[in-house]
């Protein structure tokens, strides 16, 4: 069943490349009106090159998410151009160093938490009042097995992702009595950079292609979705239940 995002706003967050861009493009394709943001203003213009071909139309907005006054300043423009946002996808982050956590260096640890922690939140804060002016207000949170393996060597990309979980949680507790949405997904092991990264040697062929999480996505942000506070799990293709609030 086709799904129709026709007059939709959607900020998406590391739009450049793998997830961030493949889901951009679909939403795009599906009728959104796409905000997409990432450092890298060459995969920025390249996406925008994609959803022109596909009928689809964006705006790029090139910055770093460690700029946090920049991420404030979002809200606002976004507010002033629109007057709403229907679809967050919190896409972007970093991987750091894959080390014993006594040896990974504090500047490499404050980054990863400073990008998939403390921008995911100011990300939050500064576009909830826009996702609250929607009659049906969606977001995505990305985050990983990570957050519950804990395997050794990982120890600040789990610690961060498992802040994100926590995150998206205590948001959807204490949005679930309005319109508004949230769901955490797990992607698994897909063909990214950070994956390539992260193990290095791997025959990318055999894991699965960002466009399939991308179509995964979609139905989690479309208007007649209902579902709040849970993870969606790539590999089982479902939703795993948190326990909400009272």
């Amino acid at each position: 069943m086709s799904i129709d995002l026709t007059d939709r706003i959607a900020l998406v967050t590391g739009a450049s490349r793998g997830i961030g861009y493949f889901t951009a493009l679909e939403l795009a394709k599906a009728g959104a009106h796409v905000i997409a943001c990432a450092r890298t203003v060459g995969g920025l213009e390249e996406l925008d090159d994609a959803i022109q071909a596909a009928g689809g139309s964006a705006t790029l907005v090139p910055f770093d998410l460690a700029d946090m006054a920049a991420i404030d300043k979002l809200g606002g423009s976004i507010f002033e151009r629109w007057g709403k946002l229907d679809i967050l996808v919190a896409n972007a982050g970093v991987l750091g160093t894959i080390s014993p956590i006594g040896h990974v260096e504090a500047k490499v640890f404050d980054k990863v938490m400073t990008i998939n922690v403390t921008a995911t939140w100011r990300l939050i804060r500064s576009v909830e009042p826009l996702l609250m002016k929607s009659d049906a207000g969606r977001a995505v949170i990305l985050s990983s097995s990570a957050a519950h393996k804990c395997k050794p060597f990982w120890g600040p990309y789990s610690a961060s992702k498992a802040a994100v979980e926590a995150l998206a949680r205590t948001w959807a507790g204490e949005t679930q009595r309005t319109a508004l949405r949230i769901t955490s997904v797990d992607p698994g092991a897909t063909r990214t950079a950070m994956r390539a990264q992260a193990v290095p040697g791997e025959d990318p062929t055999t894991v699965q292609h960002p466009s399939d999480v991308a179509k995964a996505i979609l139905p989690l942000v479309a208007p007649d979705f209902t579902e709040t506070g849970k993870l969606f799990d790539m590999r089982q293709g479902r939703l795993l239940d948190y326990r909400l609030p009272e």
